[in-house]
């Protein structure tokens, strides 16, 4: 029975956003609280973001059956190869999506949001609206940010699929010009431009990244200058 497109698909693709979004949130709190020195608290926060996990696998497992495994010795190797490929084209296409279509518009109606209400509301209720103004200019530049970063998950997983179907990766390399080199965030994957640079950190474009401050932070999970690693690109495109 196709169930693809009747209600319940629906209710389990959301229970499943619902529960995943628990998981990461209850994580969250589990550190503030770590940090504020309530232990038992955390430790609480973390065993039930435990529990959302199985929750989201259990709804995961009905939208996607196919995906089960119970006996991994049962299988065959092309039947493996077929799961961790499916694996593999879901990712591809939650990146693919994410990086094309969801933060692009994010960051677009953040642009919206910043340059008409924002502004409007400044006329009246300045020192708010400044804060607005700057929180909408700062998720514009996130969202800038993890387009590329979901575009280079994406990269990734795209590789491993065709890994899978016996394709070698392509050669990559860095850059090797100070002024063109990127360097990646070993935490987060926020990839550093240096054409671009890092205006809201103060980071004119044109600064490679070896003359960034010591004490700038990854824009996005905060991170130490130290955390970043050259990005390795494919030949072809660092050639050109």
């Amino acid at each position: 029975m196709d169930l693809s497109n009747s209600d319940t698909a629906k209710n389990l693709e959301a229970a499943f956003g619902g529960e995943s979004m628990a998981n990461r949130k209850y994580l969250f709190f589990a550190e503030v609280t770590k940090k504020l020195g309530m232990r038992e608290l955390s430790n609480l926060f973390r065993d039930t973001a435990n529990q959302e996990t199985e929750h989201a696998f259990a709804h995961f497992r009905l939208m996607h059956p196919e995906l089960v495994v119970d006996d991994a010795n049962s299988l065959t190797e092309e039947q493996k190869k077929a799961i961790a490929g499916r694996c593999l084209e879901l990712a591809v296409e939650g990146e693919t999506y994410e990086y094309t279509t969801m933060y692009p518009g994010f960051a677009e109606q953040a642009r919206g949001d910043r340059d008409g209400k924002a502004v409007e509301e400044f006329e009246t209720q300045e020192a708010e609206s400044r804060e607005h103004a700057d929180m909408f200019r700062k998720a514009t530049h996130n969202f800038g940010l993890l387009t590329h970063i979901e575009n280079h998950h994406a990269r990734q997983y795209t590789e491993a699929l065709e890994a899978l179907d016996g394709k070698s990766a392509p050669e990559k390399k860095a850059s090797g010009d100070r002024a063109t080199q990127k360097w990646i965030c070993r935490q987060c994957s926020m990839i550093y431009d240096p054409v671009v640079g890092d205006p809201d950190s103060g980071i004119a474009p044109g600064t490679p990244f070896e003359e960034i401050p010591e004490d700038w932070h990854c824009p996005i999970c905060n991170a130490t200058k130290k955390t970043f690693i050259p990005y390795e690109e494919e030949a072809a495109a660092v050639a050109a």
